[in-house]
């Protein structure tokens, strides 16, 4: 078995966390622009804000069952009515950043049809409200869920399996034939 260089490793490590909430950001990116799509190009073709808002919404939820259970799962510190109230409020400023780009866009810049073509405002749609505007969001909201949401590293167990590494000694256990650290108490009772 192939391991990874030590200071690939070491990096991965140390920025589990970061590389944890870049995955559940795409994750909730493909589900923001997925919702907006369908609804900006059905039943919201005048409210393209609004629907930008419902997208991040439902994003926004699913993102904290992933950032709870698995991007910050052994971080803690809080109870957890007061861990959702302020991650959620985090995420509304966060949904505020991420549409502020768009707002700008559509009614400061005037980036939609009529005064340009079509194909201009998708593009200015999709650059400020889903590229600017995430970015945007992403990084305070990194910094803010770190900072007040899961503030203490380390409050939770990690309650992931490790694999066994190859180099531990372990022996199969009679009893359950589930690998143990050490002598099954047998060998020793018989050893003695």
């Amino acid at each position: 078995m192939s391991r990874l260089p030590e200071p690939l490793q070491f990096l991965l490590h140390k920025h589990r966390e970061l590389i944890r909430f870049a995955l559940v950001g795409g994750t909730t990116f493909l589900i923001d622009n997925g919702i907006w799509y369908a609804l900006k190009l059905t039943v919201l073709t005048d409210k393209v804000v609004t629907a930008k808002v419902i997208g991040v919404l439902v994003a926004v939820i699913a993102s904290y069952v992933l950032s709870r259970e698995w991007s910050f799962h052994t971080r803690g510190g809080r109870e957890r009515h007061h861990e959702a109230a302020l991650f959620f409020l985090v995420s509304g400023l966060g949904v505020g950043i991420n549409i502020l780009p768009l707002w700008l866009s559509r009614h400061l810049f005037g980036l939609q049809a009529p005064f340009v073509a079509v194909m201009t405002e998708e593009i200015a749609d999709f650059v400020s409200g889903s590229i600017i505007g995430m970015l945007l969001a992403t990084g305070f909201k990194f910094w803010a869920m770190r900072r007040w949401v899961f503030p203490d590293a380390g409050a939770r167990p990690d309650r992931r399996v490790h694999p066994i590494s190859v180099d531990s000694p372990r022996v199969p256990s009679r009893n359950s034939g589930l690998p143990v650290s050490g002598a099954d108490p047998v060998d020793r009772a018989e050893a003695s």
